[in-house]
């Protein structure tokens, strides 16, 4: 039986790629102000651009995907090396206590950002009324408790988490089951990361679930406490291959090998769903069920590749130690959970500024991050919150104390 590489040196450019992933969603939420048509974002630029909907839905469909897989290829590793016990109070003190505290201190900015943005785009906004009836909205709990925020991911990388635990338990309650489970995964995970046809096998029970969202891709599952089964299962395939990749680390390589076969299938995969999402909301077209066919699965050939080939540029270019890019590996945790407020109030402020979209959103971004990670090296990083979100607490790097003379 192959056994996992057990050890705790850093695979940096997996660091870099988990980043890259929380970053790339900072940018996400910070553009969807500037779609074409209004889609119930707190507020809407009077700048606004196609190519804003075409990087929209590209990033959705990849971003959480490869958040998910590396998830999974360090839970795996950090399950080994730590034991079923200390693996299960990591999860409760970085992912439970986040994604509790977290809602309770940023649902509130949100829905005052909700409530604002809507008044800015009617007129006048009043900010102070805005956030009183913002913080006043906890007064309904426990209506929509834990709900209406971006941390959902935490919720079901919770649920995947221990689905995965149990699974594991239960097959090692009948050893000739989990032995030859082990062999077929293993056997199934070297063909799929060898093989040029593996992409088609990983793509369709991809698109099947996709044919069960509500929308013409991936569900953002912020509503309810009440598990999405078909992001469940888009989530947890990702998850679990990541797990499985870890069983074997070296396949990995196979997996993330850059190739011009890859590349111009991924694109292709990008011009079709492109193409034909535009269709989505022309219900009563005659071949309707053709077209969201072909879309889920050129859209699912798209996200597993999207995911391959940036774990491929990353180990590429980045596969090397650097102080800088782990700095924002350590600090990227931080910076998705408490940029959504943040980039909603910049939306806001710079929507009716007569500026191109693209300075607009490269603005909102930097901006975003700049202040987050001030306040991570400042107020975080050092502390007991670092020390949960990172595992242990850590030295400031931006505004580190200087030894007194």
């Amino acid at each position: 039986m192959n056994k996992p590489i057990l050890n705790n040196q850093r695979l940096d450019y997996l660091d870099a790629a988990r980043a890259f992933a929380l970053i790339l969603g900072i940018v996400f939420h910070a553009s969807l102000s500037f779609m074409p048509m209004f889609i119930g974002w707190a507020v809407m630029d009077v700048s606004t651009s196609s190519v804003v909907a075409l990087f929209v839905m590209i990033a959705h469909s990849f971003r959480m995907e490869l958040f998910f897989l590396i998830a999974g290829f360090f839970s795996h590793m950090s399950f080994h090396n730590q034991g079923g016990r200390n693996f299960m109070r990591s999860r409760f003190f970085r992912i439970l206590v986040p994604f509790v505290v977290g809602w309770f201190l940023l649902r509130p900015l949100l829905v005052s950002g909700w409530i604002i943005g809507g008044e800015s785009m009617r007129g006048e906004a009043n900010i102070l009324a805005g956030l009183q009836s913002g913080f006043a909205s906890l007064a309904k709990l426990p209506t929509d408790l834990l709900v209406g925020t971006h941390l959902w991911f935490l919720y079901y990388l919770l649920l995947i988490s221990a689905l995965v635990l149990v699974l594991r338990y239960l097959l090692a309650l009948h050893n000739p089951l989990q032995q030859k489970v082990v062999q077929l995964s293993d056997s199934a995970m070297k063909w799929m990361c060898n093989s040029q046809l593996a992409i088609f096998a990983l793509a369709i029970p991809s698109a099947i679930c996709l044919w069960f969202m509500n929308y013409w891709s991936v569900d953002t599952p912020d509503k309810t406490l009440v598990p999405n089964i078909p992001v469940l299962l888009v989530y947890g395939a990702f998850f679990i291959f990541g797990w499985l990749l870890h069983r074997q680390t070296k396949l990995i390589e196979q997996f993330s090998r850059l190739t011009w076969s890859k590349f111009l299938l991924c694109v292709s995969g990008i011009i079709i769903t492109s193409v034909i999402y535009d269709l989505s909301v022309k219900l009563t077209h005659p071949h309707y069920s053709l077209l969201k066919a072909c879309f889920v699965f050129s859209h699912a050939i798209m996200m597993w590749l999207l995911v391959a080939l940036t774990i491929g540029l990353f180990r590429r270019f980045l596969d090397r130690p650097s102080k800088t890019i782990r700095y924002l590996a350590d600090s990227s945790y931080w910076l998705y959970l408490i940029h959504l407020p943040i980039v909603i109030f910049l939306q806001i402020t710079f929507a009716e500024l007569p500026w191109h979209w693209s300075i607009k959103l490269a603005s909102i971004s930097l901006l975003t991050v700049v202040i987050s990670l001030v306040i991570y090296d400042l107020l975080i990083r050092s502390t007991i919150v670092g020390a949960i979100l990172n595992g242990t607490s850590k030295p400031r790097f931006l505004f580190y104390r200087r030894e007194a003379i």
